[in-house]
C-alpha cells in the first residue's frame, strides 16, 4: 500500500502543473517514501537475528549506493535530453514493475502480530514514553544533521568555490555510489563483529575530518574531488548502516514498526532542519560562489560528535532471535538473500 502511494506520488509530481502543485506531489511522494523506508528498516529487523543486524543493513544498503551511482547520473542525463519530468516518469514507470514483483514474491512478515492483543494507541504512547527509545531518535537526529548540514548545498559549493566543472558533477555521486556498493557489505560485518558503537564512532570521526576537509577547501583539481566525494560518501554513508542496526535493537520487536515510523519522522524533520540552517547561514554571492559554507562544517562536526555520545546511551532491547517472523517464514519463505543474511 505506502509504495503504490509512493509510485502514484512520484507519478504526480511529473503531471505538475505550477510550483504549488509539485509541492504538494511531492510531499505526498516523501510521505509514503518515508513509510516504505521505516517497513523496509522493520522488516530487516525481524528478519535478521541481532548478532547479524548490521551487516544486513549494510547488504540492503547498498540499494542506496546504487541509486546514487546510477539513479542520480542517468536522471540527470535524461532530463537534459528530454525534459525535467521524464526521469520522474521512468521512476514511476520501473516502481510499477518493482511493485508487482513485491506483490508477488515478497511473503508475509506477521510474526511481530502474534500473542500482541493490546490496544495499538496505548503501546504507541507507552513507544513515547520509552526513555531508551527518546534517546534513540536524538540519536537519529543527530547522525542526519551531521550528515545533511552539507548535503543540500554540496552541488552549488562543488561548482562555485571548488570549480567542479557543471557537466563533471555528476561523477560526485557515480563514485560515491560505486564505491559505497563495495564497501556497505564490509562496514555492516565489521560492526557484528567489532561493535556497532565502537565502528559508529570511527565511521563519524573520519566523516567529520573529511567533511571539515571539503568545506574548508578552494579551487581544487578534479581528481581531488573525486577522492573527496569517494571518501565522504563511504565514511558519512557508512555510519547509517551501523546507526540504522542500533536503531532496530533500541525497542522489542512488537513495537519495531511504529519506533522505525518515528524514526523516519525524526530523521526527515532532521533533515529539513539541517536544510533550513544551511539556507540561513550560507549566502551565494553574484559570481556563485557559497560564503560561510565552512560553518556547515563545524556544524556537521558538533553534530557527529552528539551523535557518537548518544550512540552510547542506547541501550539494547532486542537480544532475540529474528521476532517478527514465524519459524515457518524464516526457513521456507524468506528469499535467498534473506537466508545469506
Amino acid at each position: 500500500v505506502v509504495y503504490g502511494g509512493f509510485i502514484f506520488g512520484t507519478l504526480s509530481c511529473g503531471l505538475s502543473q505550477n510550483a504549488t502543485t509539485l509541492l504538494m506531489a511531492r510531499a505526498l511522494s516523501g510521505t509514503f517514501g518515508g513509510l516504505s523506508i521505516a517497513m523496509i528498516m522493520s522488516i530487516i529487523g525481524d528478519i535478521v537475528p541481532p548478532e547479524r543486524r548490521a551487516a544486513g543493513m549494510g547488504i540492503v544498503m547498498t540499494a542506496f549506493s546504487a541509486a546514487a551511482a546510477v539513479g542520480v547520473p542517468f536522471g540527470l542525463k535524461l532530463a537534459q535530453m528530454f525534459r525535467w519530468e521524464t526521469p520522474v516518469f521512468v521512476l514511476a514507470g520501473f516502481g510499477s514493475v518493482i511493485w508487482v514483483i513485491a506483490f508477488l514474491r515478497l511473503p508475509a512478515v506477521r510474526g511481530h502480530l502474534e500473542n500482541r492483543g493490546e490496544d495499538p494507541t496505548r503501546a504507541f504512547a507507552e513507544l513515547l514514553r520509552d526513555s531508551n527509545a527518546g534517546r534513540a531518535l536524538l540519536f537519529m537526529s543527530a547522525a542526519v544533521v551531521g550528515h545533511f548540514a552539507i548535503i543540500p548545498l554540496l552541488s552549488p559549493f562543488l561548482v562555485g568555490n571548488v570549480g567542479l566543472p557543471q557537466q563533471d558533477l555528476f561523477l560526485v555521486y557515480m563514485t560515491g555510489g560505486v564505491l559505497t556498493v563495495f564497501t556497505a557489505p564490509v562496514v555492516g560485518k565489521l560492526a557484528d563483529s567489532l561493535g556497532r558503537r565502537q565502528v559508529f564512532a570511527c565511521l563519524v570521526l573520519v566523516a567529520c575530518a573529511v567533511t571539515l576537509w571539503i568545506t574548508l577547501s578552494g579551487p581544487l583539481p578534479p581528481w581531488v574531488v573525486m577522492v573527496q566525494a569517494g571518501m565522504f560518501f563511504v565514511f558519512a554513508s557508512g555510519r547509517f548502516i551501523t546507526g540504522n542496526a542500533i536503531m532496530t535493537l533500541a525497542v522489542p520487536a512488537s513495537r519495531r514498526g511504529a519506533f522505525m515510523s518515528l524514526s523516519g519522522c525524526a530523521r526527515d524533520l532532521s533533515m529539513g532542519l539541517a536544510s533550513s540552517i544551511g539556507g540561513w547561514i550560507v549566502v551565494k554571492e553574484p559570481s556563485g560562489r557559497l560564503d560561510n559554507f565552512s560553518w556547515l562544517g563545524w556544524i556537521a562536526l558538533a553534530s557527529g560528535i552528539v551523535s557518537v555520545w548518544l550512540a552510547s546511551r542506547v541501550h539494547v532491547n532486542d537480544v532475540r532471535q529474528p521476532a517478527g517472523a514465524t519459524p515457518s517464514t524464516r526457513v521456507a519463505e524468506i528469499p535467498t538473500i534473506a537466508a545469506e543474511f
